[in-house]
């Protein structure tokens, strides 16, 4: 890479941190640590990475509440934001991505493994999409945002209005999970007649006519597009 990436850790475990600035940097990014959410949201605020790693459970500001103060900065809007945390009951995930997270990694940390997550994730928009002419590429999709007309293998597949919105919301990002609270104020706005169940059923449409493979269920939270597939 031309330009270091910048990468923050947020941590109050100096071997968590220590470990993992050591793998990050060996993959040549720009490392920065903080050692709980206080810390963590002022650094940020400095250095302004592309990706900001946040434990769950830490002194001062614990990460859910860190993320949902980023997440409410402009200059944050379109940060990776990824939680690290030993906890894995499920209500904990589903906090995460409900203030903005990207993506969820469990300790205890696997170097390799997290180092290939990372840079899948800062590869997501630069490798796994591309638009042109107001056209989406992704996978073997091709989605036209103009003519509301989705190809797959250059073949064309009509879509609804708000089954279109909805593939080029989750597709426009692949690998991040959308919450259902998300998709609704995104797809339709605020609509008083709109629940959830409207939501599976516009998925349940998609995979009718894309396929199983795309839209993948991210249980108890929300919808992600699996690019690639």
């Amino acid at each position: 890479m031309s330009a270091k990436q910048k990468i923050l850790i947020v941590d109050d475990e100096p071997d968590i941190l220590e470990l993992i600035e050591y793998n990050l940097k060996k993959e040549n990014y720009q490392v920065f640590t903080a050692n709980n959410g206080e810390e963590g949201v002022s650094t940020a605020k400095k250095v302004l990475p592309d990706l900001i790693i946040l434990d769950i459970m830490m002194p001062k500001m614990d990460g859910i509440e860190a993320c949902r103060i980023l997440r409410s900065m402009p200059e944050f809007k379109h940060t990776f934001l990824v939680f690290l945390t030993a906890r894995s009951e499920e209500y904990s995930e589903i906090a995460g991505f409900n203030v903005g997270a990207d993506d969820y990694i469990a300790k205890p940390i696997k170097p390799r493994a997290l180092v290939s997550r990372i840079n899948a994730i800062l590869r997501r928009t630069s490798q796994t999409e591309e638009v042109v002419n107001n056209k989406l590429e992704v996978s073997d999709l091709v989605i036209d945002r103009e003519a509301y007309l989705v190809f797959r293998a250059g073949k064309k597949i009509v879509l609804a209005k708000k089954e279109f919105e909805l593939l080029y919301l989750l597709a426009s990002k692949p690998g991040k999970v959308y919450t259902r609270d998300v998709i609704l104020k995104s797809i339709w706005e605020d609509s008083v007649v709109v629940t959830n169940r409207t939501i599976d059923v516009h998925i349940r449409k998609l995979r009718e006519k894309l396929g199983e493979n795309y839209v993948t269920t991210v249980k108890g939270v929300g919808y992600k597009f699996e690019a690639g597939m």
